[in-house]
């Protein structure tokens, strides 16, 4: 007897005929029709191989200019002391904390898109996407066009990515929000009571819960895109902004639910990507012997890491100067923390970008090796309110 959940041609309705292979795959032999949400959406072509190495190269040319810089610049003397001077066994702490930040992503990326899915594909295609975002510019957009990629070509539409996109954006940026609002609350409150900079902290305190309660009505501001048909003369504008309102009114409520559902995956994935970055983060000031306050540290890593908006190849000045600029306003030693952000971010970067490029070629030979990648998960189709 035939395992249904590992069959896509056990779910055929009685007396139908089953899809051509190439029609169920969502693939780049699929030709697109006009009941395919993604078809006008989705991406089938593989990311070049090429363009992903020639950019590793460029990054690993502009962190060692960087690196050039830092130890031969005027005016960096208290720097490259410091960095001389670094704890090898705190750095090594600092690379494995971030080796758990990665497997954390992947662990909320298998929750959010596909729980049914091989935790070995989970891992090629989480690692792979953490990679592109390392080494690719545009904040992120690599790693989420790499995903979108792997799984259309595994068979989730467009429409599904796109709404899973959101609630995997809501739920990965939720414990940095609510951090800093928990934070900003406890300094009000005096616990902790080494606040040394109130406006900054009640400030983005502020920001943060209007931002989140923003988000959370988006549903009910930009109303339901369901019931309302697209018109075919509707131009390529208006098409991708009614994919984008879909994907904000569906995604949000699907974020919401995981979390009232309590998923271990979407819990631990969220907290421990956030978590064990800021660890980090803690384990480069110690090797160069330096504890900054335990609610400066977070609260520090929380704002500061808006600079990583900017679109830098892996956030390479927007992070360093969000970071350091934070802990100096937070009164805590230039050289010190200029020496422990560097050496944090290039760990930040470097892990993933390794592992993520090795992932990647793992996820070219899995998805060519597969014969039917479309049971890779079973089923991707189905949505989040229906997968127990």
């Amino acid at each position: 007897m035939r395992d249904r959940a590992a069959d896509p041609e056990a779910h055929q309705p009685p007396g139908s005929r089953p899809a051509p292979a190439a029609a169920r795959l969502g693939g780049r032999h699929a030709p697109p029709g006009p009941s395919d949400p993604g078809a006008q959406h989705g991406s089938s072509d593989a990311p070049e191989r090429g363009r992903l190495w020639r950019r590793l190269i460029e990054f690993a040319a502009l962190s060692a200019a960087v690196g050039v810089a830092v130890l031969t610049g005027p005016g960096l003397g208290d720097v490259r002391r410091d960095v001389e001077h670094a704890s090898v066994g705190w750095l090594l702490v600092g690379v494995g904390l971030e080796v758990l930040s990665t497997l954390s992503y992947v662990v909320i990326f298998r929750a959010v898109f596909c729980p049914r899915m091989r935790w070995s594909l989970s891992y090629q295609i989480g690692m792979s996407e953490q990679g592109a975002n390392s080494v690719l510019s545009v904040s992120g957009a690599g790693g989420l066009a790499l995903g979108a990629w792997a799984l259309r070509r595994g068979g989730m539409s467009a429409e599904q990515i796109g709404r899973k996109s959101v609630a995997f954006f809501f739920l990965t940026s939720l414990p940095n929000v609510v951090g800093v609002i928990v934070l900003a609350a406890l300094f009000g409150l005096g616990v902790p009571s080494d606040d040394r900079d109130p406006a900054i902290t009640y400030g983005f305190g502020a920001a943060a819960l209007v931002a989140t309660l923003l988000v959370l009505a988006l549903p009910r501001l930009l109303g339901s895109t369901a019931e309302e048909p697209a018109a075919p003369s509707q131009g390529r504008v208006a098409r991708a902004a009614r994919f984008a309102r879909s994907s904000l009114t569906q995604g949000v409520p699907d974020a919401a639910l995981l979390l009232r559902r309590r998923s271990p995956g979407v819990l631990l994935g969220s907290l421990g990507t956030v978590a064990f970055d800021v660890a980090v983060l803690g384990a480069c000031f110690r090797a160069f012997g330096h504890e900054p306050p335990l609610g400066v540290l977070v609260l520090g890593y929380l704002i500061g890491q808006l600079g990583g908006n900017l679109p830098t190849p892996g956030g390479i000045g927007g992070v360093d100067f969000g970071l350091v600029g934070m802990f100096t306003l937070y009164h805590q030693p230039l050289a010190l923390s200029t020496a422990a952000v560097l050496t944090y971010h290039a760990i930040a970067l470097w892990v993933p970008g390794l592992l993520g490029s090795l992932a990647f070629v793992q996820l070219r030979r899995t998805l060519n090796r597969e014969a039917r990648p479309a049971v890779i998960c079973t089923p991707l189709a189905e949505a989040i309110a229906s997968v127990p």
